[in-house]
């Protein structure tokens, strides 16, 4: 049976460290206790690593988490080609490093990529050139009370996004990779982490980028080219360091945090004509 609390705060469960409490939140650690959660709560949200996420500071009625689900396998076929066969909740971050100490090049991308391999999956996640589907071979999804195996084609992973259904449920994902060398997989680990120290703002919570970037340009240039840089509501700021970021520097609420995604969206299309759309996810309510 999985694991049941009542009244979990989210904001430790959101890499904001922002939000509400959750009414019931459960933690499935098989695939027949998600099924048996899911069936119990259909609406319930369901949470990976709790990145690109603003939760509401009225908190939501059920999370299922999938943090429970981190088995892996690792499958090397005649060819030399290896399948990484990972839960949902495991770390994108530590299946990039378990890559690199098998020596198997296609995953540098990931490191320092927060959430999990469900989320990675869902948003198609990717950093400095490379994102999942480029190595991504197929899915075991739960949808409409029972699990598939579907082609990462049949994702239709794209910019940030796919095409799964509203209700489905990323259960684990296969990852076909290759054999590479530790010394240059590590470099491009390494080279990717140091991009990212120097532009994002890692020393306060966030939840990554707000926004996509807009056909031939980047969000975070047009932000501070109309000077939103540093802008600021409670304890919630548009990063100094990437205008492209905004960051808890204290005690950040959600409707501050909201606030300040729709002062940008106001003032980018007021100014540029660009409708930016949102890379962060809203979950629960933020009626006033």
């Amino acid at each position: 049976m999985a694991t049941v609390k009542k009244g979990e705060p989210m904001d430790k469960h959101t890499t904001f460290r922002i939000g509400g409490r959750a009414g019931v939140f459960l933690v499935p650690d098989t695939g027949a206790e998600l099924a048996t959660a899911v069936a119990e709560y259909p609406c319930a949200f369901i949470l990976g690593g709790g990145s690109n996420l603003l939760v509401s500071d009225e908190g939501v009625d059920a999370v299922i988490s999938m943090s429970g689900l981190k088995e892996m396998e690792v499958r090397t076929e005649a060819d030399g080609a290896t399948h990484i066969v990972v839960g949902a909740g495991y770390a994108f971050t530590s299946l990039s490093r378990v890559a690199y100490r098998k020596g198997l090049a296609g995953l540098e991308f990931a490191f320092g990529i927060p959430g999990t391999v469900g989320g990675a999956v869902v948003m198609n996640a990717g950093a400095g050139g490379g994102e999942v589907k480029d190595c991504l071979e197929s899915a075991r999804i739960f949808s409409r009370g029972d699990f598939h195996d579907v082609s990462a084609a049949e994702l239709g992973l794209s910019y940030r996004s796919s095409a799964l259904p509203a209700g489905t449920v990323v259960v684990s994902a296969t990852f076909a990779l290759m054999p590479g060398d530790r010394r240059e997989i590590r470099w491009k680990m390494e080279r990717g982490i140091d991009a990212r120290k120097q532009s994002q703002p890692l020393a306060y919570p966030s939840a990554g980028s707000v926004f996509k970037n807009p056909p031939g340009d980047f969000a975070g240039r047009l932000i501070d080219s109309l000077g939103l840089k540093g802008l600021r509501v409670g304890d919630a700021e548009i990063s100094s360091r990437h205008a492209n970021f905004i960051v808890n520097m204290g005690k950040a609420t959600a409707r501050q945090v909201l606030a300040l995604i729709e002062k940008v969206e106001e003032t980018v299309l007021d100014k540029t004509g660009i409708r930016l759309e949102r890379e962060i996810r809203l979950v629960g309510s933020f009626h006033p």
